[in-house]
């Protein structure tokens, strides 16, 4: 019996279908080891032993790798499949060093999509593990680790920040800089003149053939007061022109199409197309829906062009066949693997509605008709250009008619249009109107960040990696450091303070340029270019005496003022924040050591029917997560995780709860 290692649960039941009963295929859960927070500033690394990690189990999987362990010591040969990324590599190796596997028992298989020739294809051709993968993801572990807890631990002493990061601080600083330019931004008034006809209105742009830029309402009457109601057409200029299509999918073009059509956030999105990815029960199969969906590659399979090439031939029509789309590459780009696509062509969006989510089924149907649409030809449009002209005054008027609709046959839904209309006209002909109104403006900043354009800049900027933007958002909204308003990302107080600091000590490391240069050089490392031990002492040379400066020199934001008194000693009581979040306390700490008893207030459920003395009130754990317990409390320890009747139960004698609208025993497997 051969053994297959994956990393999701969800994968092996689909996997083990293709493969038969000459392998079990069986899930690590995700990571099994990590850094431990041993050593040196917790950092689990031992930097004076060329960086030498100590990894340790992840909580709770110790029992899984001693289970995989008595597995592999029965099998003939062990199979790693585990994603086909540089996170899945490391894991791997992870899997081989903690399983103690030699290169004589383990192979490891890659595979892009989870169908049944992509995963028998890749058993056909095993190959060993990538070593220089998994040390570009180690380093990367390992930076991310030192200059998380470093400058965390700074920031928490210092201000009032919870954390700081290599990918997350410089996102942060991009929202903070945009949102002191808007603040900095000085409007510039501006007005504009608009003829309204039946079928089209017709801009001002021209006084005598010279472009006209209208300041004032002042300079604005004075040109309506020159104008007439005779618009005479003076050029009508008609030409064909290309609509470019769509490439299809990448991580961050995903993320940014479902949060502009669906309103998606960017986890809610990988969520949904890890599920697609990982396989799905579509009545006769379970079969995975796409290929593999971290990738920042445009690059498609020979195998899916062809048949996709075929289906549009046999759909649409051979006018409709378009060519491979090539994509000016990024430096930035890995092309580790293919784009995001439909694993078949013809397993169309609606032919498998029945078995999807709703939302599963906007995730594939977007990913579908993109893939489909980057392989049609492209839409041709007739544009047209009218010249109108009133007193030496040019108005101009565009439009747009589509003569050959190519790609956005299949994506028309996905794009927004606004194509006008025009009727048809003949110069020299003469237009009458009454209609001619001015209109006041004035100049905007750039618009503040959304969640799809902060991912477009990043992967503009070479911050980040396909794996990290969605995680990077939910890290600035969990920590408090911007909110979202109409979609879009405002910096919170904290968030602009915590920026300010990391930039006054740290502008040399926190910023675009060094971030994008390290993700190069993790590339180069990954590629076999690049010593990463070199890479770790010169990144750790330079940053460790920047920490220690500021550890010594940052000033420390002083506690806030309540306006009370210290009924103990008269100083001032000022709010701090301990472990469990903010509480009241003397300033003259430690000489006095007071601190002010909260009063919470209680929601009381019913009184106790066990020990009929106290309440069943509402409380929280540490973790802040409600339970209900009673007031008598040591004396009674009656609690229970579901809201509670106040009820006892007829059979057994035990609290009555309410769950899911249905009152049942806690104990019992009794039901009202």
């Amino acid at each position: 019996m051969n053994l297959v290692i994956v990393e999701s649960p969800s994968k092996t039941k689909t996997i083990g279908k293709y493969l038969g009963s000459d392998f079990k295929v069986v899930s690590s859960k995700g990571h099994i080891r990590d850094l431990s927070t041993s050593g040196k500033f917790g950092l689990g690394i031992d930097i004076s032993n060329n960086f030498k990690p100590n990894y340790i189990p992840i909580p709770g999987k110790k029992k899984i790798i001693s289970d995989l362990k008595k597995e592999a010591s029965s099998s003939k040969k062990v199979y790693l499949a585990t994603d086909p990324d540089r996170e899945g590599e490391a894991i791997s190796w992870h899997l081989y060093d903690a399983m103690d596997l030699n290169d004589e028992n383990y192979e490891r298989v890659v595979f892009n999509e989870i169908t049944e020739n992509a995963v028998k294809e890749a058993f056909n051709h095993p190959r060993k593990i990538d070593d220089a993968l998994v040390r570009s993801q180690e380093t990367r572990r390992m930076l991310d680790r030192i200059i998380g807890f470093r400058l965390s631990k700074l920031m928490q002493s210092k201000t009032g920040g919870k954390s700081a990061g290599r990918v997350q601080s410089v996102a942060l600083k991009l929202i903070v800089d945009r949102e002191r330019e808007i603040e900095a931004f000085v409007p510039v008034e501006y007005w504009t003149i608009e003829a309204e006809f039946d079928e089209f209105k017709s801009t001002l742009e021209k006084y005598k053939n010279k472009k006209l830029e209208i300041k004032t309402e002042d300079e604005a009457n004075d040109v309506l007061s020159q104008l007439s109601n005779d618009f005479k057409v003076i050029s009508i200029e008609s030409k064909e022109k290309t609509k470019k299509g769509f490439m299809p999918f990448t991580t961050s073009t995903l993320q940014q199409a479902c949060s502009t059509k669906f309103n998606f956030g960017s986890s809610k999105t990988m969520s949904i197309a890890q599920k697609l990815y990982e396989g799905k029960d579509i009545g006769s199969e379970t079969v995975g829906l796409i290929s593999y969906m971290r990738t920042d590659s445009t690059r498609l399979s020979n195998v899916f062009i062809t048949d996709a090439m075929d289906y549009i031939k046999e759909n649409y029509g051979s006018n409709y066949v378009g060519s491979v789309k090539v994509s000016k590459k990024s430096e930035n780009v890995q092309d580790a693997h293919e784009a995001i696509r439909p694993t078949s062509i013809n397993r169309t969006p609606e032919s498998i509605k029945k078995y999807l989510t709703n939302d599963e089924y906007k995730v594939y149907s977007i990913i579908y008709y993109r893939a489909l649409a980057s392989l049609m030809k492209d839409a041709k449009v007739i544009q047209t250009s009218i010249i109108l002209d009133n007193n030496d005054y040019q108005f101009k008027s565009t439009g747009q008619i589509i003569s050959f609709d190519g790609y956005i046959k299949v994506y028309k839904d996905y794009m927004t249009s606004e194509d006008v209309l025009l009727p048809k006209l003949n110069e020299k002909d003469i237009l009458t109107t009454d209609k001619i109104n001015k209109e006041q403006h004035f100049t905007k900043p750039l618009p503040r960040y959304t969640e799809a354009s902060l991912i477009k800049e990043m992967e503009a900027l070479g911050i980040g990696r396909p794996s990290t933007y969605a995680k990077t958002m939910e890290t600035l909204k969990e920590r408090a450091y911007v909110k979202i308003e109409d979609k879009k990302f405002i910096p919170t107080e904290i968030g602009i303070e915590t920026t300010d600091k990391l930039q006054e000590f740290f502008s040399n490391i926190i910023n675009v340029e060094y971030t994008a240069n390290m993700e190069t050089e993790l590339d180069e490392i990954a590629e076999d270019k690049l010593d990463n031990i070199k890479v770790l002492k010169s990144f750790y040379d330079q940053f460790e005496p920047l920490v220690e400066n500021a550890f010594d020199k940052m000033e420390k934001k002083a506690p806030v003022s309540t306006g009370e008194l210290c009924p103990e000693c008269g100083s001032e009581l000022v709010i701090r924040k301990g472990k469990y979040g903010e509480f009241t306390a003397c300033s003259n700490y430690p000489s006095c050591k007071y601190i002010k008893k909260e009063e919470k207030e209680i929601t009381v459920i019913a009184e106790c029917p066990i020990c009929k003395k106290g309440q069943l009130i509402e409380k929280k754990t540490r973790k802040n997560k409600i339970f209900y317990g009673c007031s008598n409390y040591p004396k009674c320890k009656t609690a229970t995780w579901d809201i509670p009747t106040g009820e006892l139960c007829p059979e057994c004698n035990n609290l009555l709860v309410t769950k899911n609208n249905i009152v049942k025993c806690s104990s019992c497997d009794y039901t009202k």
